[in-house]
């Protein structure tokens, strides 16, 4: 609903029309690791934040679940790009690691096939050469290959365009000749098809879509950036779990002379003259400020947030059209014993990939098998479970909810 104009990271009021001693108010909806990100750089450019978080603590997605002296991360688990963390910090005059520990995972995730055999996947070059050459000795040149398109599409998508906001198809125009050079037209799957012939060695270079919520028989080949991001920069844990960086934003947001409110949900983003003017809450109180920005869903923002009459491109009906990715069924445990021989992150595929992401993403079924991801925090930080036990999450994904899946039926016995 509002708009902050791009400016280099360290601008210091770009976008800021009031005085110094009056700076403009800023809304945030949401307090997950976007909202928060946005809400550190808007205080960085002379902004008063509020941050607004409908939960009983910040985190959104990326909430805490704590029992029995268990710590159970919600949601994301895995850090791929840890500087864009330390920017933010950098952008308050702080240093990231006086406050957050990020340690490296090896390997970054250990893939078990149906039929029992698994893969190291890592960011040691020798190491995954040696890992190709055991699974599949004659895609060893393919993977090669594979890798450095990675890094060409990486160079591009990631480097070159991750940070350009994409407003209208005159700034895709301009990216689509790149695109179309470094195959941006095939899917992810067809990517890794060209380089690679092993069934197995497929999965193994396209599952990573699946953790942003793409088909890789769908998503654009743009994604197989992954590839080369996480050979770049490694895949990385917070410890203490994913909640130590979301009080880590947190502080940073504070010590700028915002704030962030818990248990406040919002009910509407007023508006006027296109313009947002503020929000309402459930509880009839009205905020006002300058520039609102939502990390909720987009879907639920525009549908349930911003009155019809004020969105003249997202109707309704546009709304309810469009075609939206996976849903999550998670279950958090632990475990009286401990369980050295798992991985920090472990992929544990059933006996479909096409078949069952069909089943997922276009018939919106719940089919009977399944695919899972494993996350074992304990394997890098013990602390986050008694001593002798592991803290466990496993997440199988699902069709969304217009499905019509009736999960009060469906979740036991699933």
């Amino acid at each position: 609903m509002g708009h902050l104009p791009a400016t280099p990271s360290g601008a210091s009021t770009a976008g800021a029309v009031a005085s110094a001693s009056h700076p403009p108010e800023a809304i945030v909806i949401g307090s997950g690791f976007g909202g928060l990100a946005a809400a550190v750089r808007l205080g960085a450019r002379g902004w008063r934040v509020t941050v607004l978080e409908k939960l009983d603590a910040p985190g959104g997605r990326a909430y805490v679940h704590r029992q029995d002296g268990f710590t159970f991360d919600a949601g994301p688990t895995v850090i791929t790009a840890p500087f864009l963390f330390e920017e933010l910090w950098s952008l308050c005059g702080r240093t990231m690691a006086d406050d957050v520990e990020l340690r490296p995972v090896s390997p970054f995730y250990r893939i078990r096939f149906d039929d029992g055999t698994s893969f190291d996947y890592s960011g040691d070059a020798e190491a995954m050469r040696a890992e190709v050459a055991r699974l599949a000795p004659d895609d060893v040149a393919g993977y090669e290959r594979f890798l450095k398109a990675s890094e060409a599409i990486y160079k591009v998508g990631f480097e070159e365009l991750g940070h350009v906001p994409f407003d209208t198809w005159t700034d895709m125009a301009r990216a689509l000749p790149q695109l179309m050079r470094l195959e941006g037209y095939r899917t992810v799957y067809s990517l890794a098809c060209k380089h690679v012939r092993d069934a197995r060695l497929r999965v193994v270079l396209t599952f990573q879509s699946l953790l942003v919520g793409g088909n890789p028989f769908a998503t654009t080949s743009v994604y197989c950036l992954i590839a080369f991001l996480e050979r770049r920069w490694g895949v990385h844990f917070a410890m203490g779990g994913t909640g130590s960086l979301v009080n880590g934003l947190v502080s940073l947001i504070e010590g700028q002379g915002g704030r962030v409110l818990c248990n406040q949900t919002v009910a509407e983003i007023t508006a006027k003259n296109g313009a947002a003017t503020g929000v309402r809450l459930a509880n009839g109180e009205t905020l006002h400020a300058d520039i609102v920005v939502s990390n909720a869903d987009s879907a639920s923002t525009y549908r349930n947030l911003v009155a019809p009459e004020h969105r003249k491109r997202w109707t309704d009906r546009r709304i309810e059209k469009a075609r939206y990715s996976m849903s999550l069924f998670v279950w958090y445990f632990g475990t009286r014993r401990q369980y050295p021989d798992v991985a920090h992150h472990t992929i544990a595929l059933g006996p479909r990939y096409r078949g069952l992401l069909t089943d997922i993403f276009e018939r919106k079924h719940l089919a009977e098998d399944f695919s899972l991801y494993l996350h074992r925090p304990t394997a890098t930080d013990p602390s986050l479970a008694p001593p002798g036990c592991d803290a466990f999450y496993v997440l199988s994904p699902v069709p969304h909810l217009q499905s019509g899946t009736d999960w009060a039926l469906q979740a036991e016995p699933y």
